[in-house]
C-alpha cells in the first residue's frame, strides 16, 4: 500500500490583543520534547475543519474556540528521523486566556502567552512557518482585506 499524506489542523491560539499561546512539549510528546509549539491535531474522517480545531483546542488547552479563521495551508515534508508527510491547514483561533489550562499533561508541561516578537528560545521546527502565517493574518490592514 502506498502511504498517503495525512491532514492536520494546526492552530495558533491568540488572545485578540496580539499575544499567542504556546505549549512546551513534554517528555511524552511524539517529537521534539522541550520545544515550544502552537497546537495541532489530525482531522478525523467526516469532521469539518472547524469541528476538528474546536475539539483539539478543547483537548489541548481546556478552552473554547471563540473565533476560528483559516489563515493558510502548508505541505509538510519531514525526513528526521523517519520520513513523514502531511497537509497542514492552519488556523488563527481566539481563546479566553482565563479558560486556558493544560488539557494533555502527558504531551505538554507548560503553557505561555507570548508577543510574536518575544518568543521562547526553543521553538518547534514547524513553529516559524505557522507563526509567519499568523503574523501576516494579524498585520494591520489584513482584516480589511478579509472583509471586502
Amino acid at each position: 500500500m502506498t502511504p498517503k499524506p495525512s491532514v492536520s489542523c494546526v492552530f495558533v491560539c491568540h488572545d485578540g490583543a496580539g499575544r499567542v499561546l504556546l505549549a512546551r512539549r513534554g517528555a511524552g510528546a511524539r517529537d521534539e520534547p522541550g520545544a515550544w509549539d502552537c497546537g495541532a491535531g489530525a482531522l478525523e474522517y467526516g469532521e469539518t475543519f472547524e469541528a476538528a480545531v474546536a475539539r483539539e483546542v478543547r483537548e489541548e488547552y481546556s478552552a473554547a474556540a471563540l473565533e476560528i479563521e483559516t489563515i493558510g495551508v502548508r505541505n509538510v515534508l519531514r525526513g528526521d528521523p523517519v520520513f513523514s508527510h502531511w497537509v497542514a491547514v492552519v488556523f488563527a483561533v481566539r481563546v479566553d486566556p482565563a479558560e486556558v489550562a493544560i488539557g494533555e499533561p502527558h504531551k505538554f508541561d507548560e503553557l505561555g502567552w507570548f508577543a510574536p516578537g518575544r518568543l521562547p528560545d526553543r521553538p518547534h521546527s514547524q513553529l516559524p512557518e505557522s507563526l509567519a502565517l499568523f503574523t501576516a493574518w494579524a498585520a494591520p490592514g489584513a482584516c480589511d482585506d478579509r472583509q471586502g
